[in-house]
């Protein structure tokens, strides 16, 4: 556990990784003073994404200046986001499990002004956000986590985009998907819709609750994300998301 004022839901060990990362960076491009150690960089850029909180008052307790808090951190997260694994290595991941799960998640921002208001206003949610694409194994760990999209954009278009389906279905690997994903094909299975004055029958019916049976545990990668409070609500551009998104993936895979 790591304290910050108050305790942060943290290990030793994720702290030791990013502290590590950034000395490592510091030696490479020779930079020889800092106001902040690689281990209080490192402690500031955890409790920027795990707390979200902002650079104001970061700068207040790391005793800094809110500049040089928004340099540091920013540097940190890029180092970090290099370090993520590309659809490419997810797949090799999901080839070893008996089957994925797909699902979008929305991360919530603040309004924005001008044209991409609307963009960003996802009409499923009624709310201000970006898209998340991401896939879990059959216990719901987290194995991969897209860029981000526009809130407005459909969960099907999405995956599209980012080219999951194709990746899943050239490997042949199993997937399993919510309503969102009907017409997918490929391997990508969801449960049959009913249809305006037609029931679905007894058949489909169980199929629909096994099918929701072994897709449950996919939302659990969305709390994984979330477990991050920067993406409960963003304070950042949405410019700045798909960084902070491939970070926390691989915070995940390599220091959790």
């Amino acid at each position: 556990m790591l304290f910050y004022r108050a305790a942060l839901d943290l290990s030793r060990p994720t702290l030791t990784f990013v502290a590590d990362l950034v000395r490592d960076h510091r030696s490479r491009i020779g930079s020889r003073w800092r106001a902040l150690s690689s281990h209080r960089q490192a402690l500031l850029v955890l409790v920027h994404l795990r707390r979200n909180d902002t650079f104001a008052r970061l700068a207040a307790a790391f005793g800094i200046g809110a500049a040089t808090a928004h340099r540091y951190v920013t540097e940190v997260i890029a180092l970090l986001a290099d370090l993520a694994p590309d659809l490419r290595e997810a797949m090799r991941i999901a080839q070893r499990k008996a089957y994925v799960i797909l699902d979008g998640t929305l991360a919530p921002i603040d309004r924005l002004s001008g044209a991409n208001d609307r963009l960003y206003y996802s009409g499923k949610h009624h709310r201000h956000g970006v898209n998340i694409q991401f896939l879990t194994g059959p216990h719901g760990e987290l194995i991969w986590a897209s860029p981000v999209l526009p809130g407005s954009t459909h969960d099907l278009t999405a995956a599209r985009t980012h080219g999951i389906i194709d990746a899943l279905t050239s490997r042949a690997i199993a997937c399993y998907a919510d309503k969102g994903y009907v017409g997918a094909g490929g391997a990508i299975g969801t449960p049959y819709k009913s249809r305006k004055r037609r029931k679905l029958g007894k058949r489909k019916k169980l199929f629909n609750r096994h099918h929701a049976r072994a897709r449950a545990l996919g939302e659990q990668g969305a709390a994984t994300l979330k477990g991050w409070h920067i993406l409960r609500k963003a304070r950042c551009s949405p410019s700045r998301l798909t960084a902070i998104v491939q970070a926390i993936l691989t915070l995940h895979h390599k220091a959790g």
